[in-house]
Formats: structure tokens, sequence, C-alpha cells
């Protein structure tokens, strides 16, 4: 089998789960190059990762090296113009989240994957461990009846020294706060069994941190089917959790972790649910151990470029998730509730999350 050529742009920390997720697949893709505009922290992640060559520049090495799939870990200020050149270069791109720092910057970007035929994803690998995998499979079959509820709390800390990285705490860089670096992970892995959502309303705030952007947000979904939802996050918890409560008609299922989730998190239960008689047999049994992890999702995007196919969290699936955060934070910043699609390029808010001008 010829290895698919990869490279990959940003080498700050969540760079080693790209370089990780690139060598478990080392049979069917190679990472030949690294960039960082810091050219000492390019060559030290390239040597650390037995990576060939590394460059301070993103288009030089685009040219050079011609990927197939290039990998994308810069801050998101930068992730729309470096999916765009990637695309052009003839790539496919896995970025990592948020996509964008705006609905603005996702519409150049799917235009760019029209003109080239490639397609770009987002990392939100949680979609891919074996856990949800059942819970969306058991969705899918009826087995569990309507959705009803979910509850979602990513209550983690992230003390000052967090926020010195230049890029961070401000809507210019970061695109927004903790709703879109920390909590984006669990709505999108609501919204992936749930799906398509109608109405947000969301409040933030900021606590002691001296930043621009939020660090706590509680965000009531509204979703197409008539189920709700509910989204607390926060970056001041001493005790880092994560919770997710998913009521169906007929069952419950919660899952408990911190970052990385494992088969033995989830709980399957029927409670006083009347409808025990409905569930197949081995409901609660999650029958795979797939973990949730960057490699898991990168195999995902390998398939689907092996059958030129457009993969998962890509295109409206991934503008899904992208429209809730805009919209939870335009509903914070103007006190009422927003519908989906209202956000069209006449609003302020299509151009920036917190819809001051760019």
């Amino acid at each position: 089998m010829n290895k698919l050529s990869a490279v990959l742009i940003g080498t700050g920390d969540i760079a080693r789960s790209h370089a990780e997720a690139v060598h478990a697949l080392a049979e069917r893709v190679e990472l030949v190059a690294a960039m960082d505009i810091h050219a000492d922290r390019a060559a030290a992640f390239c040597a650390t990762h037995a990576i060939a060559r590394a460059y301070a520049d993103a288009d030089e090495m685009l040219r050079t090296e011609q990927p197939l799939l290039v990998l994308i870990a810069s801050p998101p200020a930068v992730h729309a113009e470096q999916c765009i050149a990637a695309l052009e270069a003839g790539a496919w791109v896995l970025c990592e989240k948020p996509l964008c720092a705006s609905l603005a910057e996702l519409d150049t970007i799917q235009a760019a994957e029209a003109r080239s035929g490639r397609y770009v994803s987002v990392v939100f690998q949680r979609r891919f461990g074996a856990g949800a995998q059942h819970v969306r499979s058991l969705i899918a079959s009826g087995a569990l009846g309507k959705p009803m509820v979910a509850l979602g709390n990513t209550t983690w800390y992230r003390a000052p020294a967090y926020y010195a990285v230049p890029w961070r705490g401000r809507w210019a860089t970061e695109a927004g706060g903790a709703t879109v670096s920390l909590g984006i992970h669990l709505i999108d892995l609501v919204l992936s069994l749930f799906g398509d959502w109608r109405e947000v309303r969301a409040l933030i705030t900021t606590l002691d941190r001296d930043i621009e952007v939020e660090n706590c947000s509680s965000i009531s979904v509204l979703f197409e089917s008539g189920a709700v939802g509910s989204f607390l996050t926060s970056a001041v918890s001493p005790r880092e959790h994560t919770a997710l409560r998913l009521d169906f008609e007929r069952a419950t299922i919660e899952l408990d972790f911190l970052y990385d989730y494992t088969n033995a998190d989830w709980r399957f239960s029927v409670g006083n649910s009347p409808h025990v008689d409905l569930l197949p047999a081995g409901w609660d049994r999650i029958p795979t151990d797939t973990p949730p992890s960057h490699a898991t999702q990168l195999a995902q995007v390998l398939d689907a470029m092996a059958m030129n196919t457009r993969p998962s969290v890509s295109g409206d699936d991934a503008r899904r998730t992208l429209e809730l955060i805009a919209a939870a934070y335009k509903s914070a910043l103007t006190g009422r509730p927003v519908q989906r699609g209202e956000i069209t390029p006449r609003d302020p808010f299509y151009a920036a999350m917190n819809g001051a001008a760019p």
C-alpha cells in the first residue's frame, strides 16, 4: 500500500496528538514535514517525532512537499487562510477546532472546497470513540425512542498562566473563550447524536481572569426534534470534570470523564422507564473498544480520501456546530434567543463571534 504524504502546520501543545496519530497509522500515512513560525520550535518538534524536514513558512512547505493531507494545529485566527492554502495546493485538511473564527470564514473555506474538489474536516475526536458510536447506532435503530433531554457540563480549570500565550484570551485571535475552546467538544458530541438545532439562548461571563473573552457560559438549546439541551462550560473549576446525560424516551445514558473517555465511563440505565421490553438484548454493552483519539478520526479521514467522499465533521456537519457557537455568542451579547439560520452576511455576528468588525 502506498503511503499518503502529510505535513503539519503548527507545533504547539496539541501538535503532539497529530504526530502520534500519524505514527499510529504509519502503514497508511507518513508525516514528512512540520512547520512553525518559530523555526527553532519546528526543528525541535521534528527531531522529537522523527519528521524529516522543518519549515518556518507554510507556503514554502506546501510548494516543496506537495502533500496530499495537511494537519493544522495553529491558533484559530489563521485556520481559515491555512485551510484555503492547503486546498488550493491540492491537499485535504484535518484542522483543529474551532475550524475557523466566523461563519464568514467558513463560507470562504467551503467555496475553496468547491473549487478544489478537496475537503476540510475539523477535529472533534469524541464523536469517534466506541461509546459514542454505539449510542449513535442505538439512536439510528430507534431502540431508545425519542431524544428528550441533553445535559452537558464541561467544568475545567485554566490558570492565569494558560492565558499568557499571546493569542489566548482575545476575540481577534482565539475567536472566543471557554465556549469555543473547551465546551465546544461536548456540544459537538451532543449535536452529532441529537441532530439539528432550532433555537439558542445563552449567558456568558468572565470570572477572576484578566482576559477579553468569557471563561464561563450557559447555553440552552431547542432541537428540531423538540428535545432540549443545556450546556455549562467553565474554565475556573478547580476539580475538573466532564459529564454528559442523555435522556431518551426509553432509557438514560450517562458519561463521566475528564478529557478522554473509555468504555467504562459510560452508564446505561432504564430507571422507571416502562419500555424495558422494547430495548434490544445487549443494548447496554459497548461491543468494541475504540478510543476517542486523533488517530481514530484520522483513520476516518483517510478512508474518505480513499473513496473520494466528504469526511465526517465537514461541510454542513461542521457548520451546525460552529453556527450554534456563533448563535450562543449572539444570544449572550444581545440578550435574546437566536434562531438557526438568522446569522446571515448582513448580521454583524456573521463576520466575528462577538459581532465586532474583524
